[in-house]
């Protein structure tokens, strides 16, 4: 009598893997399409009249190469799982905008740039910033419109639900790279710091966790990060970053900044379940053999916390493939 329960049981559980396997597939698939960079589109953005009303493009890598004309917040189309950090803002009223990342074209096709330089906002009377902006082309969302400067790692939610296990990523690069860093935080005149700074780049699986106050936690589970420090001119295709699971702190590659990551002026944050953005907390490195439930990718022009980039600094990748 039991075993057909048991046939039931089985058939079922099976079926659950199959549309869980399914459904990274797809993530993956979408991931690797929109990694070639040859589809973008544009958002065309007059700023305010009072810091000038130029028209300024906003760059995004989906869609057939049209322009919109727009002051709407940014909208992910469904199935485009990246997000560069190209924003607009709509501080004091004031509507500015800033793009680090562009298509170049590469070949018969495009590729993606990535740079670090200062945007200048003034309009006597109400606003004068000076801000450095540092380029990203991540997995995750932005949200529009950017109302001020505060707590700029919270405005970014790095990351998507995954369960796979990805053996590495793959992508084409070049870069400019050691500039030295220009601290521009928008609350006095750029300052220059005294020391280069360099690309990061990095994919990061975790499990994650939600707390019954709210708070979301994380062990790391997946890590593949690099950082770029020295010039590449020409074009390395087919660059490999591998994903080491578990611990990997007593690993003779292991550095610093590939440890976890629970700088306040760093850390990752996500939405709990009441919709609150919090920090992430991550707690210890997971066993070797755990699954992951959260993936993150960023490709950033600058390694160092937000305001505080190498202006001149470019990181140009092409062909991003995530490899299971």
């Amino acid at each position: 009598m039991r075993r057909p329960i048991q046939d039931s049981l089985t058939i079922a559980a099976g079926l659950l893997l199959c549309t869980a396997m399914s459904a990274q597939d797809h993530v993956i698939d979408s991931l690797n399409r929109y990694g070639t960079f040859d589809s973008w589109s544009v958002r065309e953005i007059k700023e305010s009249g009072i810091i000038g009303g130029k028209v300024k493009h906003l760059f995004e890598f989906f869609g057939d190469r049209d322009t919109t004309v727009t002051k709407d917040p940014y909208s992910s189309p469904e199935g485009y799982l990246w997000r560069t950090n190209n924003v607009m803002a709509v501080v004091a009223g004031v509507t500015k905008t800033s793009n680090t990342v562009y298509p170049e074209e590469r070949g018969e096709g495009y590729c993606a740039r990535i740079e670090t330089h200062t945007e200048n906002v003034k309009a006597i009377g109400i606003i004068n910033m000076e801000v450095t902006c540092q380029g990203a082309f991540i997995l995750g969302k932005l949200n529009e419109p950017i109302k001020d400067t505060k707590n700029p790692m919270a405005k970014v939610l790095y990351g998507i639900p995954f369960s796979g296990r990805p053996s590495a990523m793959e992508f084409d690069y070049k870069a400019e790279v050691g500039h030295e860093v220009i601290r521009g935080t928008g609350f006095s005149k750029l300052k220059p710091m005294g020391y280069p700074d360099y690309p990061e780049i990095a994919i990061i699986l975790q499990k994650r966790w939600e707390d019954s106050d709210g708070v979301v936690h994380a062990l790391r589970v997946g890590t593949g990060i690099e950082r770029i420090t020295e010039n590449i001119p020409e074009w390395i295709n087919g660059h490999r970053l591998d994903v080491h699971y578990g611990d990997i702190t007593g690993e003779p590659f292991f550095q610093d900044y590939m440890g976890l990551n629970n700088d306040p002026e760093r850390a990752f944050h996500a939405l709990n379940s009441e919709g609150k953005n919090v920090t992430v907390i991550e707690e210890g490195w997971a066993d070797a053999d755990e699954e992951p439930n959260f993936m993150i990718i960023k490709f950033l022009s600058s390694c160092n916390k937000a305001f505080y980039g190498g202006v001149g600094n470019i990181l140009w990748i092409d062909n991003v493939q995530i490899k299971m």
